[in-house]
Protein backbone atom coordinates (compact mmCIF):
# COMPACT_ATOMS: atom_id res chain seq x y z
CA UNK A 1 0.00 0.00 0.00
CA UNK A 2 1.26 3.20 -1.29
CA UNK A 3 0.43 6.83 0.45
CA UNK A 4 0.14 7.93 -3.44
CA UNK A 5 -3.20 5.82 -4.16
CA UNK A 6 -4.60 8.93 -2.49
CA UNK A 7 -3.79 11.37 -4.76
CA UNK A 8 -1.95 14.35 -4.55
CA UNK A 9 -1.31 17.95 -4.44
CA UNK A 10 0.62 20.92 -4.73
CA UNK A 11 1.75 22.94 -2.09
CA UNK A 12 3.05 25.78 -4.20
CA UNK A 13 5.58 23.96 -6.68
CA UNK A 14 5.65 21.05 -3.84
CA UNK A 15 3.97 17.90 -5.08
CA UNK A 16 3.13 15.83 -2.05
CA UNK A 17 0.79 12.76 -1.93
CA UNK A 18 -2.44 13.65 0.64
CA UNK A 19 -1.49 11.39 3.21
CA UNK A 20 1.37 12.77 5.20
CA UNK A 21 2.67 12.25 8.18
CA UNK A 22 2.27 14.69 12.03
CA UNK A 23 5.21 14.65 14.15
CA UNK A 24 4.40 15.98 17.26
CA UNK A 25 3.60 12.38 19.02
CA UNK A 26 6.93 11.73 18.34
CA UNK A 27 8.18 13.77 21.26
CA UNK A 28 5.84 12.27 24.07
CA UNK A 29 3.27 13.82 26.20
CA UNK A 30 6.04 16.60 27.05
CA UNK A 31 4.71 18.32 23.86
CA UNK A 32 1.76 18.97 26.00
CA UNK A 33 3.46 20.28 29.15
CA UNK A 34 2.96 16.89 30.94
CA UNK A 35 6.44 15.20 31.66
CA UNK A 36 4.67 11.99 31.98
CA UNK A 37 4.86 10.69 28.31
CA UNK A 38 7.45 8.00 27.51
CA UNK A 39 9.56 9.08 24.40
CA UNK A 40 10.07 6.75 21.73
CA UNK A 41 13.49 5.79 21.47
CA UNK A 42 15.64 7.43 19.13
CA UNK A 43 16.52 4.75 16.34
CA UNK A 44 12.93 3.28 16.50
CA UNK A 45 11.62 7.16 16.04
CA UNK A 46 14.10 6.81 12.55
CA UNK A 47 12.65 3.29 11.63
CA UNK A 48 8.96 4.36 11.64
CA UNK A 49 10.02 7.88 9.70
CA UNK A 50 12.14 6.00 6.90
CA UNK A 51 8.70 3.43 6.79
CA UNK A 52 6.72 5.99 6.10
CA UNK A 53 8.90 7.44 3.59
CA UNK A 54 9.10 4.02 1.63
CA UNK A 55 5.39 3.72 1.57
CA UNK A 56 5.00 6.87 -0.24
CA UNK A 57 4.69 9.66 2.82
CA UNK A 58 6.56 12.89 1.20
CA UNK A 59 4.49 15.43 3.76
CA UNK A 60 5.45 15.93 7.20
CA UNK A 61 3.93 18.19 9.65
CA UNK A 62 6.39 19.17 12.48
CA UNK A 63 7.11 22.38 14.73
CA UNK A 64 10.32 23.68 16.57
CA UNK A 65 8.07 23.53 19.94
CA UNK A 66 7.69 19.87 19.18
CA UNK A 67 9.89 18.86 21.73
CA UNK A 68 9.79 16.79 25.08
CA UNK A 69 12.69 16.78 27.89
CA UNK A 70 14.25 14.18 25.75
CA UNK A 71 12.58 13.95 22.08
CA UNK A 72 12.49 17.28 19.67
CA UNK A 73 10.77 15.90 16.29
CA UNK A 74 12.81 18.19 14.18
CA UNK A 75 15.87 16.56 15.24
CA UNK A 76 14.22 13.62 14.36
CA UNK A 77 13.28 14.44 11.12
CA UNK A 78 16.80 15.83 10.59
CA UNK A 79 18.20 12.50 11.03
CA UNK A 80 15.40 10.51 9.09
CA UNK A 81 15.70 12.71 6.47
CA UNK A 82 19.64 11.91 5.55
CA UNK A 83 19.01 9.76 2.48
CA UNK A 84 15.44 11.83 1.78
CA UNK A 85 15.92 14.81 2.11
CA UNK A 86 15.22 16.03 -1.30
CA UNK A 87 12.21 13.66 -1.66
CA UNK A 88 10.27 15.09 1.68
CA UNK A 89 8.40 18.55 2.10
CA UNK A 90 8.45 19.43 5.89
CA UNK A 91 6.06 22.01 6.71
CA UNK A 92 6.70 23.15 10.10
CA UNK A 93 4.89 26.10 11.66
CA UNK A 94 6.08 29.59 13.87
CA UNK A 95 4.23 31.83 16.08
CA UNK A 96 3.74 30.18 19.44
CA UNK A 97 7.29 29.16 21.56
CA UNK A 98 8.25 27.28 24.88
CA UNK A 99 11.40 28.06 26.67
CA UNK A 100 13.89 25.36 27.38
CA UNK A 101 11.42 24.01 30.24
CA UNK A 102 8.64 22.87 27.98
CA UNK A 103 6.72 26.15 29.69
CA UNK A 104 4.78 28.02 26.88
CA UNK A 105 5.63 31.58 25.89
CA UNK A 106 3.60 34.62 24.74
CA UNK A 107 3.47 34.24 21.02
CA UNK A 108 6.29 35.64 19.17
CA UNK A 109 6.18 39.50 18.11
CA UNK A 110 6.71 39.95 14.36
CA UNK A 111 10.35 40.86 14.76
CA UNK A 112 11.01 37.76 16.62
CA UNK A 113 9.56 35.38 13.97
CA UNK A 114 12.93 35.02 12.06
CA UNK A 115 14.60 33.74 15.39
CA UNK A 116 11.70 31.10 14.94
CA UNK A 117 12.52 30.43 11.74
CA UNK A 118 16.49 30.63 11.73
CA UNK A 119 15.87 27.92 15.02
CA UNK A 120 13.47 25.26 12.30
CA UNK A 121 16.21 25.74 10.18
CA UNK A 122 18.90 24.88 12.53
CA UNK A 123 17.11 21.99 13.68
CA UNK A 124 16.26 20.50 10.34
CA UNK A 125 19.61 20.83 9.09
CA UNK A 126 18.19 23.72 5.89
CA UNK A 127 19.25 26.70 4.58
CA UNK A 128 15.84 27.10 3.51
CA UNK A 129 12.25 25.62 5.20
CA UNK A 130 9.71 24.62 2.33
CA UNK A 131 6.88 25.36 3.97
CA UNK A 132 6.27 27.03 7.06
CA UNK A 133 2.47 28.22 8.56
CA UNK A 134 1.64 31.16 10.85
CA UNK A 135 -0.59 29.98 13.72
CA UNK A 136 -2.36 32.51 14.49
CA UNK A 137 -3.70 31.51 18.45
CA UNK A 138 -7.05 34.04 18.01
CA UNK A 139 -5.63 37.19 16.74
CA UNK A 140 -7.88 39.46 15.20
CA UNK A 141 -5.56 40.03 12.84
CA UNK A 142 -2.42 38.39 11.30
CA UNK A 143 -1.09 40.82 8.87
CA UNK A 144 1.80 42.17 10.72
CA UNK A 145 3.19 39.18 11.84
CA UNK A 146 2.36 37.37 8.09
CA UNK A 147 4.23 40.63 6.53
CA UNK A 148 7.16 39.39 8.71
CA UNK A 149 7.09 36.09 7.05
CA UNK A 150 6.58 37.38 3.56
CA UNK A 151 9.34 39.53 4.23
CA UNK A 152 11.96 36.01 4.98
CA UNK A 153 10.04 34.42 2.06
CA UNK A 154 11.71 37.09 0.01
CA UNK A 155 14.98 37.07 1.56
CA UNK A 156 15.11 32.96 0.92
CA UNK A 157 14.82 31.85 4.28
CA UNK A 158 11.43 29.76 3.50
CA UNK A 159 9.66 28.25 0.11
CA UNK A 160 5.78 28.67 0.66
CA UNK A 161 3.73 30.53 3.05
CA UNK A 162 0.50 28.80 5.00
CA UNK A 163 -1.36 29.71 8.37
CA UNK A 164 -2.83 27.04 11.08
CA UNK A 165 -5.57 28.20 13.02
CA UNK A 166 -7.52 30.86 11.45
CA UNK A 167 -10.73 31.82 10.11
CA UNK A 168 -11.71 32.56 6.66
CA UNK A 169 -11.01 36.44 7.00
CA UNK A 170 -7.48 35.43 7.90
CA UNK A 171 -6.87 34.07 4.20
CA UNK A 172 -8.02 37.09 2.36
CA UNK A 173 -5.74 39.08 4.93
CA UNK A 174 -2.75 37.22 4.17
CA UNK A 175 -3.48 36.47 0.78
CA UNK A 176 -3.51 40.44 0.22
CA UNK A 177 0.16 40.20 1.23
CA UNK A 178 1.53 36.94 -0.48
CA UNK A 179 0.52 33.45 -1.60
CA UNK A 180 -1.06 31.28 0.88
CA UNK A 181 -0.22 27.56 -0.15
CA UNK A 182 -2.02 25.96 3.25
CA UNK A 183 -4.39 26.23 5.50
CA UNK A 184 -3.79 24.31 8.95
CA UNK A 185 -7.11 23.80 11.12
CA UNK A 186 -8.52 21.59 14.02
CA UNK A 187 -11.09 19.46 11.65
CA UNK A 188 -12.81 16.24 11.93
CA UNK A 189 -16.27 13.82 11.77
CA UNK A 190 -17.13 15.32 14.83
CA UNK A 191 -15.63 18.95 15.01
CA UNK A 192 -17.05 20.67 11.86
CA UNK A 193 -16.27 24.54 12.46
CA UNK A 194 -14.20 24.53 9.38
CA UNK A 195 -17.71 23.33 7.49
CA UNK A 196 -19.41 25.74 9.41
CA UNK A 197 -17.42 28.81 9.03
CA UNK A 198 -16.98 28.02 4.93
CA UNK A 199 -13.28 27.47 5.34
CA UNK A 200 -13.06 24.25 3.77
CA UNK A 201 -15.03 25.50 1.11
CA UNK A 202 -12.83 28.78 0.92
CA UNK A 203 -9.88 26.64 0.76
CA UNK A 204 -11.12 24.80 -2.36
CA UNK A 205 -12.13 27.41 -4.23
CA UNK A 206 -9.01 29.48 -4.01
CA UNK A 207 -7.05 26.41 -4.78
CA UNK A 208 -5.27 26.14 -1.02
CA UNK A 209 -4.51 22.49 0.81
CA UNK A 210 -6.95 22.27 3.69
CA UNK A 211 -4.79 20.16 6.10
CA UNK A 212 -6.85 19.18 9.37
CA UNK A 213 -5.32 17.58 12.75
CA UNK A 214 -6.98 15.90 14.87
CA UNK A 215 -8.98 14.47 11.93
CA UNK A 216 -8.87 10.95 13.73
CA UNK A 217 -8.89 11.69 17.28
CA UNK A 218 -11.07 15.00 16.87
CA UNK A 219 -12.09 17.77 19.40
CA UNK A 220 -15.71 16.57 20.40
CA UNK A 221 -18.18 19.41 21.81
CA UNK A 222 -20.94 16.83 23.06
CA UNK A 223 -20.79 13.52 23.82
CA UNK A 224 -23.76 12.40 22.92
CA UNK A 225 -23.36 13.40 19.34
CA UNK A 226 -19.75 11.47 19.41
CA UNK A 227 -21.13 8.44 20.39
CA UNK A 228 -23.76 8.68 17.17
CA UNK A 229 -20.75 9.31 15.77
CA UNK A 230 -18.66 6.38 16.73
CA UNK A 231 -21.21 3.98 16.00
CA UNK A 232 -21.78 5.12 12.37
CA UNK A 233 -18.03 4.83 12.00
CA UNK A 234 -17.74 1.20 13.36
CA UNK A 235 -20.97 0.56 10.95
CA UNK A 236 -19.06 1.69 7.90
CA UNK A 237 -15.84 0.42 9.02
CA UNK A 238 -17.43 -3.50 9.49
CA UNK A 239 -18.64 -3.17 6.15
CA UNK A 240 -15.28 -2.41 4.73
CA UNK A 241 -13.23 -4.56 6.55
CA UNK A 242 -11.38 -1.57 7.90
CA UNK A 243 -10.86 0.51 11.36
CA UNK A 244 -12.48 3.04 12.78
CA UNK A 245 -9.69 5.38 12.04
CA UNK A 246 -9.45 3.97 8.77
CA UNK A 247 -12.49 5.63 7.98
CA UNK A 248 -12.63 8.50 10.05
CA UNK A 249 -9.26 9.61 7.40
CA UNK A 250 -11.38 8.35 4.69
CA UNK A 251 -13.90 10.77 5.36
CA UNK A 252 -11.77 13.50 6.00
CA UNK A 253 -10.05 12.87 2.52
CA UNK A 254 -13.51 12.67 0.87
CA UNK A 255 -14.33 16.57 2.06
CA UNK A 256 -12.42 17.75 -1.67
CA UNK A 257 -9.16 16.68 -3.64
CA UNK A 258 -7.50 19.44 -1.37
CA UNK A 259 -8.33 18.32 1.99
CA UNK A 260 -4.83 16.57 2.78
CA UNK A 261 -4.25 14.30 5.91
CA UNK A 262 -1.44 14.38 8.53
CA UNK A 263 -1.77 11.48 10.90
CA UNK A 264 0.55 11.29 13.95
CA UNK A 265 1.21 7.50 15.27
CA UNK A 266 4.45 5.78 16.96
CA UNK A 267 3.19 2.68 16.08
CA UNK A 268 4.10 0.94 12.80
CA UNK A 269 0.98 -1.40 12.73
CA UNK A 270 -1.27 2.13 12.67
CA UNK A 271 1.30 4.21 10.17
CA UNK A 272 0.67 1.48 7.56
CA UNK A 273 -3.27 1.59 8.53
CA UNK A 274 -3.06 5.19 7.91
CA UNK A 275 -1.27 5.16 4.85
CA UNK A 276 -3.93 2.39 3.75
CA UNK A 277 -6.81 4.74 4.43
CA UNK A 278 -5.66 6.59 1.47
CA UNK A 279 -6.89 3.71 -0.44
CA UNK A 280 -10.94 3.41 1.56
CA UNK A 281 -13.41 4.16 -1.18
CA UNK A 282 -16.24 5.02 0.93
CA UNK A 283 -19.59 5.15 -1.12
CA UNK A 284 -22.91 7.25 -0.93
CA UNK A 285 -24.30 5.78 1.21
CA UNK A 286 -21.03 5.67 3.63
CA UNK A 287 -21.24 9.29 3.65
CA UNK A 288 -24.72 9.76 4.04
CA UNK A 289 -24.40 7.78 6.64
CA UNK A 290 -21.59 9.43 8.33
CA UNK A 291 -23.24 13.15 8.01
CA UNK A 292 -26.62 11.85 8.69
CA UNK A 293 -27.94 14.22 11.58
CA UNK A 294 -30.68 12.96 14.24
CA UNK A 295 -31.05 9.22 14.51
CA UNK A 296 -28.34 6.89 15.95
CA UNK A 297 -27.06 4.21 13.18
CA UNK A 298 -27.71 0.71 13.07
Amino acid sequence: MSAALAGTWKLGDLEVNRVGYGAMRLTGNGMLGNSDGVPIDRDVAVRLLHSAFEQGVNHIDTAAFYFSPLRSANELINRALASWRDDVVVVTKVGPGRDPSGEWLTLARPDQLRGQVEENLRQLGRDRLDVVNLRSNGRDSIAEHFGALAELREAGLVRHLGLSGVRPEHVAEAQAIAPVVCVQNSYSLDCRRADESGLVDLCRERGIAFVPFFAVSGLRREAAAAQEHDARVHTVARAHGATPAQVRLAWTLHRGPHVLAIPGTTNPAHLTENIAAGALHLTGEDLALLDKPGESAP
